[in-house]
């Protein structure tokens, strides 16, 4: 106000409004405070005065004027309110500030009563002889602390601050008056005659009489206790045992509509800023205890399961966050005892579709009618699993008792599969299918594959059948389940990614051509980036499965094309969701961080990125070297895989050659060796000790794989070998070859018979003396050099003719062939036409 700020002013009137409303309570009980009443009138005034400036108003800026205006209209309509007291005020402002005056000297009177007995003379009365006093005269003031410590008892009336003399002439009595109520607070007459100093040391003996007597009563209560037995010392404060809370008034009957009334109140604070969620579920199953007692029937001990199971999930408010072991067995056991229910009272029907008002909870000869979707709550608890995975320590003995509960969910799952077999919708049963596809399709079932092995014998056919029966088969059910979706599903999403984890337990189990053929009719390539990144997860581990099935078959082309795409990515951990990659803040802030954290697989669920890229690397030598050898002359050679010549790269570039050691450099190092057509180094570089640990015998049937790669390398070997030095012999004995490369002849002659019918090897079979004739056919370096001249060469005069034409402007009469270059539309005639005949029949 002093310096005119208006704007100010208007924050902090409503402020002060706030704070009134905030206390209207209080005022109701005891009346308009004084200040409030004054702070309204002055205010009031003060605007009045600012308005009535002309000039002033003219000197203010913007904001200023504009706030002016505001308060005082809001000022004017405020103050209607308080009329009659701002009236009385104005009338007799002097009377109103003796009041107040009066009321802090009341106040102050209770904490200075023990002054005056101590020392025998009010504060009052003491700044009454101060005005009389010499100035020279000193004072004395005593700090006073209250403190609950009863070593500070003997302190409080040592601690005096001397000051020094001080001049009061110029002060009235009556300035004195109004001062008296804060000084009587902090200021006490030191004593000054003997009697006074005598009483005053009587009271300090008392006092260090009484505290010794406490002590030594003390120690003696503590010796007594020692001497019954040990006894732990306890904090004063609440009592550690705390009483249930009263749900009910002593005395009220416990009725439906009592129990339910009750229900409605404890859920309406759910959600509200300060409700004590622990307390919240604390209330709810004692009022599962209150109904059970009173027998108010399974309807309302279901619906109040409903909601204690929606305050579990609710106890955490964040959705990063992960439930805490206590409430996630709560919740189990809590899901756990409402399926028991739902199954011993099939007369109780939940669903969503079920209305408040349609609630049938207590009428018996009615089946009972429950609003709430036991679904909702499995697939939540199933998310709240996979979030604990996923914020657990994969390498510790945690996630291995967290692990132990997937029995538990799965359990619950199945449960639920069969009560809505029997009571739910189709959409239900397609949304519980998907749950138990998700914790079956990526187990491997040993037991299924120990039987097709190793069939029972001895044992009639009964005996197996029953065998076969005691667990089913998950290849039958994920059929079932699966054939099922197909057919009712009406949402694309649960029926991709029924397919997707159907294909993955094909490929998972060596079904390669059931996978194959289901990814193909699917037709899921052609629009699942549009898919939601959870599918889109779900369809690359899909793929990658595909192509280790295709891997494990001997299919390597098949293999190395699944594989492609993930692979050449060089973001094959994000892809399939096993960790994110590091990144700059500037691509991936902290919430999309989050979000993509949420997505990640739990480490159950992980595929070896070792072993993915291992495949991949094998695959695409057993393709690349061969095509190399065949191609190392032409100059229009294309890659297969631009990370298996990466890697070849790498290892060219290295100063010092060692024996390899990481995955990558046995790759490397076998690849060089086959193209030598050295198959047994090749051989030992792809199995051994290290790489069986690391990479193939994590397999199921480790020694299939191994020896079909040993084939594989062999075959190959083999064609790197003819493809390198065909130019060096005019025949070979395929006797010869066999033995080399240890095949048997069937196959060497079934090798060399595809390479000459592809064209691949320019050489013909002697069938009477089992040898292969070369034709010699192949251009020698410095043929392939000029070949590779005249192409350039050609391609110059392509491009020359093209600018050339491009220029005259009748490049447009002309169209593109594959064979013989530019050839002339017959829609256009064209100068010189008989020139571009010439140059095409020149190349």
């Amino acid at each position: 106000m002093k310096i005119r700020d208006v704007t100010k002013c208007l924050e902090e009137f409503e402020l002060l409004g706030k704070a009134y409303g905030k206390a209207k309570s209080i005022v109701d009980k005891e009346g308009v405070p004084r200040f409030y009443i004054r702070i309204l009138a002055d205010l009031e005034d003060y605007l009045n005065e600012l308005w009535e400036d002309k000039e002033g108003k003219k000197k203010m800026n913007k904001n200023n004027a504009k706030a002016l205006s505001t308060l005082r209209q809001k000022i004017r309509k405020y103050n209607r309110d308080f009329e009659s007291h701002i009236t009385n005020y104005k009338q007799n402002p002097e009377q109103s500030a003796d009041e107040d005056a009066e009321k802090n000297e009341e106040d102050s009177e209770g904490s200075s009563d023990e002054d005056e007995d101590e020392d025998g003379i009010s504060a009052a009365a003491f700044l009454k002889k101060k005005s009389e006093a010499p100035s020279g005269d000193s004072r004395k003031f005593l700090k006073k602390m209250e403190d609950e410590d009863e070593d500070s008892e003997d302190s409080e009336d040592d601690e005096d601050w001397d000051t020094g003399s001080t001049s009061s002439d110029s002060d009235s009595e009556e300035e004195e008056g109004k001062q008296a109520a804060p000084a009587s607070r902090f200021l006490k007459k030191a004593p000054t005659t003997e009697e006074d100093k005598k009483a005053a040391e009587k009271k300090r003996e008392d006092k260090a009489k009484k505290k010794h007597d406490r002590k030594s009563k003390r120690l003696d209560e503590e010796e007594e206790d020692n001497e019954g037995g040990e006894w732990e010392r306890v904090r004063g404060g609440m009592p550690l045992v705390k009483e249930k809370p009263k749900m009910f008034a002593k005395g009220t009957e416990i009725t439906h509509a009592v129990v339910i009334k009750k229900l409605n109140e404890i859920l309406q604070a759910r959600g509200k800023k300060g409700t004590d969620r622990a307390a919240q579920i604390e209330l709810l199953q004692l009022l599962v205890q209150i109904a059970s007692e009173n027998n108010l029937g399974e309807g309302v001990t279901v619906k109040i399961k409903f909601s204690i199971i929606a305050s579990l999930y609710d106890y955490n408010p964040n959705l990063a966050t992960y439930m805490k072991p206590e409430m996630w067995q709560k919740c189990l056991d809590c899901i756990n005892e409402l399926m028991d229910i739902l199954f011993a009272n099939p007369n109780i029907f939940v669903g969503e579709n079920i209305l408040e008002e349609s609630e049938n909870l207590h009428n018996v000869d009615q089946p009972l009618r429950v609003r709430g979707c036991i679904l909702t709550l499995v697939e939540r608890m199933d998310e709240e699993f996979t979030k604990i995975m996923q914020n657990t320590d994969p390498h510790s003995q945690e996630y291995v008792e967290h692990l132990k509960d997937e029995a538990q969910v799965c359990a619950i799952i199945e449960r639920v599969q069969r009560y809505l077999e029997e009571k739910g919708t189709t959409e239900e049963i397609c949304r519980v299918y998907l749950r138990r596809i998700l914790h079956t399709y990526y187990k491997f079932d040993y037991k299924a594959h120990q039987r097709q092995l190793t069939p029972p014998e001895g044992s009639s056919k009964s005996e197996q059948d029953q065998a076969e029966n005691e667990g089913e088969d998950s290849a039958v059910l994920m059929e079932r389940l699966c054939k099922y979706i197909y057919a009712k599903d009406r949402t694309d999403r649960i029926r991709t990614c029924a397919i997707l984890c159907h294909i993955y337990h094909h490929a998972l189990h060596s079904r390669w051509y059931q996978a194959r053929d289901l990814m193909l009719m699917s037709h899921l390539q052609d629009n699942i980036q549009h898919a939601d990144p959870p599918v889109q997860i779900l369809y690359n581990r899909t793929m990658v499965q595909l192509g280790i099935c295709a891997f494990r078959q001997g299919l390597t082309k098949d293999a190395h094309n699944a594989l492609l795409d993930i692979q050449s990515s060089g973001r094959a951990k994000e892809l399939l969701g096993q960790g994110l990659l590091l990144r700059s803040l500037q691509e991936r802030n902290q919430e999309q961080e989050k979000v993509e954290r949420r997505r990640q697989v739990p480490f159950h669920l992980h595929i070896n990125l070792e072993l993915l890229e291992c495949v991949y690397l094998v695959s695409a030598m057993l393709l690349e070297i061969p095509y190399m050898a065949a191609h190392e002359s032409d100059a229009r050679r294309r890659m297969i895989s631009k990370q298996f010549h990466h890697q070849l790269r790498v290892g060219e570039r290295q100063p010092l050659l060692g024996p390899p050691e990481s995955m990558r450099e046995h790759v490397v190092a076998a690849s060089k060796a086959m193209k030598m057509g050295d198959w047994k180094t090749c051989h030992s570089f792809i199995i051994n000790e290290k790489m069986n640990g690391k990479v193939w015998d994590l397999f199921p049937e480790a020694d299939k794989v191994r020896t079909m790669l040993v084939r594989k390398i062999q075959e190959e070997s083999l064609r790197t070998y003819l493809f390198t030095y065909s130019s060096v012999y005019d025949s070979i004995s395929m006797e010869t070859l066999s033995d080399m490369f240890e095949l048997d002849l069937p196959t060497v002659h079934s090798i060399i018979s595809k390479m000459i019918i592809n064209e691949e090897l320019m050489a013909s079979l002697d069938q009477p003396t089992q040898t292969v004739v070369m034709h010699r056919t192949e251009p020698t370096a410095q043929q392939n050099l000029a070949l590779q001249l005249a192409e350039k060469l050609g391609s110059l005069v392509e491009n020359n003719e093209r600018v050339f034409d491009h220029k005259q402007g009748t490049y447009g009469g002309y169209f593109r062939d594959q064979k013989d270059g530019y050839r002339k539309n017959e829609g256009y005639m064209r100068r010189g036409g008989y020139r571009q005949q010439q140059s095409q029949t020149a190349y």
